[in-house]
Formats: structure tokens, C-alpha cells, sequence
């Protein structure tokens, strides 16, 4: 195992356009991590870079402070899973989950010991002696991943959106069963994916990417709680932050002529910026819904209402803009109007899309440590 460090990593593909913009970042020994962020954000890049597939335009990748730049994933000693199973079809599964500690000429004893250990985990002990080209795309992925997991020296296992192929029904199943795993093997583990469910299962801290850069690093909770920038507040949440325009104003923000109470530390940014980019969020969940003439509420217009059992989901129109308002299932709506109040401790402030105001959570230069 490794803490594996980037300093001032880039990369770009054609020598113009940046698929990474320059970051730092450290993973720490032993972690569970998850890289979050839709198609085409950096994210697969950045894993091949770690991994010694692809070498970085700039920047350099540390192992345990040594610079590995030049060593091929063989000499970096990592483990990865692909979107796709790499499976020898012609070996039976047994025969593939030893493949890689035959090569390393492990005793025949610990070979058959690991991959006993791992087949029971991976729940393939029932069928070791079936040849794979035999399996489903199900069967056939855990067994690339238990080819991952066999060895003990790794310095870390990368996982690149592994669960693409699996069956929905048995993805929870067998993220649970990674996150079981990591916590009896204690092996680093970085995991890619767009799905921020699989992310929050399986990792500790999770860094969201956005446009080649790594925008918030953290806990599942504070990502919620906290989105350090915008478009940490729309992907994460289900539904996303609510966002509105809004115009810096001598007392405050307004947008038309709705005046938005502020605290008295986001007053103080709104005073000193000048940009015109500004933003009010707030997520469906931290919006209360009140009686007609509440103090300090606002009204909105209703445009649909889905009941989930357990709760609503609203759907308004607030000053020109859709937002959604979570409410219990025992509060009753009706009409064609909707009063609210947004909690000040929840109404949160952007200026160019980063969160202003308050402590920020953890964004890119910072280490997991």
C-alpha cells in the first residue's frame, strides 16, 4: 500500500485543450475513495495517470514521496478493474484468480489459500472449477475484480465505473461487498463512477470532478450539506440544489424586487466582491413550506406535485426559475400557490459558482489526510 500524491498535475491529449487542469491532491494509505463527476469530466484520465497507463503533460505522481512517473503499472505494483471484464476464458475461474500469483511465483500452499479467501468474498466458491467464457458479464467482472484483490503487495486497487455491466439488481450487493472488503483487507482503493450512490457506498471521501478539476473533496454528509460550488449542489442530491440569479444590492442580494435576507459574513463577501456572477442555493429538503403570510416568506406557483409515498416533491415557479420543494407526506397542498421560508443557517451563497460566506469543505490542493 501507498499514499499516492499529485503535485501540479495536468494533461492534456492534443497539447491545447486540458482533459485535467492543474490540481493537487493526496490519497492516504488505506482509504476508500470514490472519483465522482458525469462523462468526460477527467475522471478516467486522471485514474490512468495514477495507474501508469498514461503519462501526465506536466506534474508529477508520487508514491510514498518517490516520483513514478517513469515506472510502468507493473513497477508501480497497482491492481485495476475495467468498465469491462478482462477475463482468460479458456481458464477456469480458479485458474484466473491465481493467474497473477502464479506469475509472481507465490507458493502453491498461499495461492490456494488466497484464492479461497477471496472466491468466499466474492461469493464464487460454488463455481471455481467452471471455465469462465462459460459465466455471465456478472460472474465474469467479479472475477476481475478478485484478480485485483488476490494479491497482498499492491500499492492500490483502481476501480473504473466496474459495475457498468452488472445486473441493476445485484450492483448494491456487490458495492456493499467491495466496501466489506476494503474494511477486512485495509488496501487502498480508488473507485470511478458518474453514480453518486455507488460513490457514497463505497467511499469514505469522495472527490467530485467537474471540467478537469477536482471542485470539492469530502465526506458523502458534506457534499450534501456543504457543496462547495455549484455544481457540486446540482449532482449531488436527488433532486439537486435549487439556484437563483441573483444582483448584488447596497443591503444585500435581490433578484426583481425580492430583497433575500444574508448573514452578516456573507454581507461582508457580497460588500467586497465585484463580480456580477451571484448566486443564492438551497437544497428541496431545507426549504420550509408555511401559511399564507408567514414573516419573512416568499410565495411561488405551483406547477406539479409527484407523491413518492414518503414524501412530495413540488415542483414551483419562483421568480422565472423551476425550483423543487421536498415536504413530508402528512403535509397537505393545495391550489395553485405555495408559500415557503428559507432558512438562513441552509441559503447558501455563490459568487463564480463557489460556495462564499462560510467555512468552505475541503477543495482541490487538499489532501485527504
Amino acid at each position: 500500500m501507498a499514499n499516492i500524491e499529485l503535485r501540479d498535475l495536468a494533461h492534456s491529449y492534443d497539447g491545447k485543450h486540458y482533459a485535467l487542469e492543474a490540481l493537487n491532491h493526496t490519497w492516504k494509505q488505506g482509504g476508500a475513495y470514490a472519483l465522482l463527476g458525469p462523462s468526460g469530466c477527467g475522471k478516467s484520465t486522471l485514474l490512468n495517470i495514477i495507474s501508469g497507463l498514461i503519462s501526465p503533460s506536466q506534474g508529477e505522481v508520487l508514491f510514498d514521496q518517490q516520483r513514478v512517473n517513469e515506472h510502468s503499472p507493473q513497477q508501480r505494483n497497482i491492481a485495476q478493474v475495467f468498465q469491462f471484464p478482462v477475463v482468460y476464458d479458456a481458464m477456469t475461474v480458479r485458474e484466473n484468480l491465481a493467474f497473477p500469483l502464479k506469475n509472481m511465483q507465490t507458493e502453491k500452499a498461499q495461492i490456494e489459500r488466497k484464492v479461497n479467501e477471496i472466491a468466499q468474498l466474492l461469493d464464487l466458491s460454488d463455481i471455481l472449477h467452471k471455465k469462465a467464457k462459460n459465466l455471465s458479464a456478472d460472474d465474469k467482472q467479479k472475477i476481475s475484480m478478485g484478480r485485483g484483490l488476490v494479491r497482498e503487495d499492491v500499492s492500490a486497487i483502481l476501480f473504473d465505473e466496474p459495475l457498468t455491466v452488472i445486473d441493476p439488481h445485484l450492483k448494491w450487493k456487490l458495492r456493499r461487498k467491495l466496501k466489506e472488503i476494503h474494511e477486512k483487507l485495509d488496501i487502498t482503493m480508488i473507485y470511478v463512477t458518474h453514480d453518486q450512490l455507488e460513490a457514497a457506498t463505497f467511499a469514505d471521501e469522495i472527490a467530485v470532478m467537474y471540467e478537469g478539476k477536482i471542485v470539492q473533496f469530502g465526506t458523502p454528509q458534506s457534499l450534501f450539506e456543504q457543496p462547495n460550488h455549484t455544481f457540486v449542489g446540482y449532482f449531488i442530491g436527488s433532486p439537486g440544489m435549487n439556484f437563483l440569479s441573483v444582483e448584488k444590492r447596497n443591503n444585500g442580494v435581490a433578484l426583481q424586487d425580492t430583497l433575500f435576507d444574508l448573514t452578516a459574513a456573507q454581507l461582508d463577501v457580497i460588500t467586497q466582491s465585484s463580480s456580477s456572477n451571484i448566486k443564492l442555493g438551497i437544497r428541496p429538503e431545507f426549504i420550509n413550506i408555511v401559511e399564507p403570510g408567514a414573516p419573512n416568506s416568499f410565495e411561488a406557483n405551483i406547477e406539479f406535485i409527484e407523491d413518492l409515498g414518503t414524501h412530495k416533491i413540488v415542483t414551483v415557479r419562483f421568480l422565472g426559475t423551476r425550483w423543487q420543494i421536498r415536504a413530508a407526506e402528512h403535509i397537505l397542498i393545495s391550489g395553485n400557490n405555495l408559500h415557503f421560508e428559507l432558512p438562513a443557517d441552509h441559503l447558501k451563497l455563490y459568487i463564480d459558482e463557489y460556495l462564499v460566506g462560510e467555512a468552505q469543505s475541503p477543495i482541490e490542493g487538499d489532501s485527504c489526510e
